[in-house]
């Protein structure tokens, strides 16, 4: 059955702080005065009104605090999981300036409770998303993101608990953030904050808006059980949809191909010509690989003189022009059409938030040269913060989606944004300091709706391909919004450091793609692929990689074989997610992994089981305490195809998996009766 994760004093904790705003969990400071939340004295409430859709509620209010400023304040609960939000905005509404505001702390909230312990997840870059647990007992922890990818380096999720249960924190911007939790006397303080160092007035017409805080408090303690809850909430809650009439996302295939072209290659399908995608795409159908999307990534467009691009994709982006030379004609669109005709959708790459050849786009396409703005290393941002140069990057975006019908846009950043915003800041002169991240952060979240509005209108996908060099924005905002494809550049590499992801980041983002083969480097043209690498590969994104073509050692059968058992195991992706070992560190390999999906309404889930390359023991028990103890249960061995009948309270104990050879894997089907 399904889960009750229900809270009443949650609940009781949101209408308090709705009912009165001044226990909202905000602080800053205007105009030289600290506020902590919205005294009604200071703050009174000038609208407001209330929507109920099933179980979510959502409260929005304006207040005015004299003079020019206006404060928006939403709040949502939902109802099923006892979770709450809030974001907050400031708004000049006035034909003068307002004060300052600065100190913003978009959470400031005390959470009871002794012996309390934080845990969560790195981020990718550097630290490709290490499990981590802090007693705050000890010393107090703080995060700080600097570099604008606000899942490069950190990941603004956490889990609190302590001895009455805990709380999963999330934090939602996509730039800059601090957050910091300090335990004294059986409190510990949480406090964040979206742009790093927010002082700024605003002008006329001008708003921000700041980071949206999530919290779901619980009081079951266990690490399975927060992680579920988290889950649940959201697949159900935070995950877009996948069309217009607002079907949820499903699990699905695609494959680029870039390397089946014989041409030389650079990271992306710079080699692709409109004479090679089609002999790939036939020999894919030909074969039976049931292939959802075609990706088609960066070095289709001309740079923006017009000139073609053979291998310097990166130095070239801006015009978001078709290039002529290796797509002479409409044959782009002829090769869309041929997939549709096929049942293939296609997803192409775009970088809006970075220009190169900033001459050539004035020039030939209406480029204004004060959108482009110096950043670090030679990059050059495009200010999607200036509403005229937000308003050109889409124009630009939608038109090439429309001319070529294109079903899903996939974005791109290869910069850190934060010197752009620093830049800018300093041009706006004192008392400014963070409202260019502000604006550029908040533009970029309407880019995305501006795309996904077009796809729903125009009967495509209602989501987005989130992507900044591999795992750098993975915030809540824009998961809102969008999913990894590929949840890190790095697991292009070795089956070790594909487990070691799937056992950390799968518990915090669920819907998630990786590469489907092991190579010694993120860029190599083919590589290593077998029945372990590709079980430590399934993810509701299944990324199909082959020279299909060019390479004639490719193993069809294999690919057949693989994707067919991720046909059979993609039901239990979006259910609960068990990780019944020690996590496994990128570099190890002496040990097991095993972890489970599993559908608590069906009784059912699949279990996997890694011995890895260098492991010792010949076998691994595992605990399977999710399971009904009062039912007996077929478990199935997928690779022996063998079913026994064991009781749950002997699975509850203990289930032993055997495997004699290191580097092999096993699939079991659990199944209560």
């Amino acid at each position: 059955m399904k889960r009750d994760y229900s809270n009443p004093r949650a609940e009781a904790f949101y209408n308090e702080f709705t009912a009165d705003l001044s226990e909202l969990p905000f602080s800053f400071n205007y105009a030289g005065q600290n506020y902590n939340g919205f005294p009604a004295e200071s703050f009174p409430v000038i609208d407001k009104s209330s929507e109920t859709r099933g179980d979510t509620q959502t409260n929005r209010f304006l207040l005015t605090a004299g003079g020019n400023l206006r404060i928006g304040v939403v709040t949502r609960f939902y109802r099923l999981y006892g979770a709450y939000e809030w974001t907050v905005s400031f708004i000049n509404a006035g034909d003068a300036d307002t004060g300052v505001i600065e100190n913003v702390k978009s959470a400031d909230m005390a959470f009871t409770g002794e012996g309390a312990v934080l845990s969560g997840i790195l981020g990718d870059h550097g630290n490709l998303y290490k499990p981590y647990a802090y007693d705050l007992t000890k010393d107090a922890v703080h995060f700080k993101s600097v570099n604008g990818r606000p899942t490069h380096i950190w990941f603004p999720y956490f889990n609190l608990t302590h001895n009455g249960g805990g709380a999963l924190i999330a934090l939602g911007w996509g730039g800059t953030w601090e957050a910091g939790f300090a335990y004294e006397n059986g409190v510990t303080r949480y406090t964040a904050t979206g742009v790093n160092g927010l002082k700024t007035y605003l002008k006329p017409g001008e708003t921000i808006r700041t980071a949206l805080t999530l919290v779901i408090p619980y009081t079951v303690r266990g690490e399975h059980y927060a992680t579920n809850l988290w889950r649940a909430w959201y697949i159900e809650c935070n995950m877009p949809k996948s069309n217009a009439a607002g079907d949820d996302l499903r699990p699905f295939s695609t494959a680029c191909l870039a390397n089946d072209t014989g041409l030389p290659n650079a990271d992306g399908s710079i080699s692709e010509r409109h004479y090679t995608w089609k002999p790939s795409m036939q020999k894919i159908i030909n074969e039976g690989i049931r292939l959802n999307y075609r990706w088609f990534d960066a070095g289709w467009y001309t740079d923006p003189h017009g000139r073609t691009a053979e291998t310097e994709w990166w130095e070239t982006i801006g015009s978001w022009e078709i290039d002529r030379e290796k797509w002479p004609g409409d044959t782009f669109k002829q090769s869309v059409e041929w997939g549709h005709a096929n049942g293939v959708k296609t997803l192409v790459w775009f970088e809006p938030e970075r220009v190169t050849h900033v001459e050539g786009l004035t020039k030939n396409y209406g480029y204004k040269a004060e959108w482009a703005v110096a950043g670090d290393k030679n990059a050059v941002g495009n200010n999607i913060g200036d509403r005229g140069c937000l308003d050109w990057t889409l124009k630009r975006i939608l038109k090439f989606m429309d001319e070529n019908d294109i079903d899903m846009y996939r974005e791109d950043n290869h910069s850190d944004p934060a010197p752009y915003w620093k830049n800018l800041d300093e041009m706006e002169g004192m008392d400014r300091a963070g409202i260019s991240e502000s604006k550029a952060v908040a533009a970029h979240y309407e880019l995305w709706d501006g795309i996904i509005d077009f796809c729903r209108r125009n009967g495509k996908d209602t989501f987005v391909d989130s992507c900044a060099s591999g795992g750098g924005r993975n915030d809540l905002e824009s998961m809102r919004r969008g999913i990894p494809l590929l949840r890190s550049d790095s697991d292009r590499t070795t089956t070790a450091l594909r487990l070691s992801m799937q056992t950390s980041f799968n518990k915090w983002i669920p819907f998630c793609g990786c590469a489907t083969v092991e190579q010694a480097g993120q860029l190599e043209l083919n590589g290593k692929r077998d029945k372990y690498i590709f079980r430590a590969s399934y993810n509701p994104v299944l990324n199909l990689s082959a020279q299909w073509t060019m390479d004639k050692t490719t193993d069809y059968g294999l690919l057949r074989y693989a994707q067919d058992e991720w046909d059979s195991v993609k039901g239990y992706f979006l259910k609960e997610f068990y990780v019944l070992t020690e996590w496994n560190g990128p570099e190890d390999t002496t040990n097991w992994t095993c972890y489970m999906y599993y559908d608590p309404v069906s009784d059912a889930g699949v279990l996997f089981a890694f011995r890895m390359e260098e492991a010792e023991a010949e076998s691994c028990t595992v605990t399977l305490d999710m399971l009904d103890s009062g039912r007996a249960y077929a478990v199935t061995n997928k690779d022996a195809n063998e079913t026994a009948h064991i009781a749950g309270r002997e699975l509850n104990r203990g289930f032993t998996v055997r495997l004699p050879q290191k580097r092999a894997s096993a699939l079991f089907f659990i199944k209560g009766e």
